[in-house]
């Protein structure tokens, strides 16, 4: 780790304060997108996309919010 921070502190532009450099910006650029190419591939699961369709639609929000409520009230009142 300390190599990598004398790396990154030798090539960096005279006058910056420990900025990073293009090169290293690319490299952490291009793990990271290795790290997440995974999670982007997979795609988006069955009930999220069902979830964003109710909240598309002002109906099925309004019926899923007033269920959640419905609930949440059910399950507060054993509690007093």
């Amino acid at each position: 780790m300390q190599e990598f921070k004398a790396q990154t502190m030798k090539k960096s532009a005279p006058g910056t304060k420990g900025g990073l450099n293009a090169e290293i910006q690319a490299r952490i650029g291009h793990q990271l997108r290795a790290m997440y190419d995974d999670v982007v591939r997979q795609g988006v699961p069955d009930r999220f996309a069902e979830l964003i369709k109710k909240l598309d639609d002002p109906q099925q929000a309004a019926e899923a919010a007033n269920a959640a409520n419905a609930s949440d009230s059910t399950a507060t009142e054993g509690r007093d």
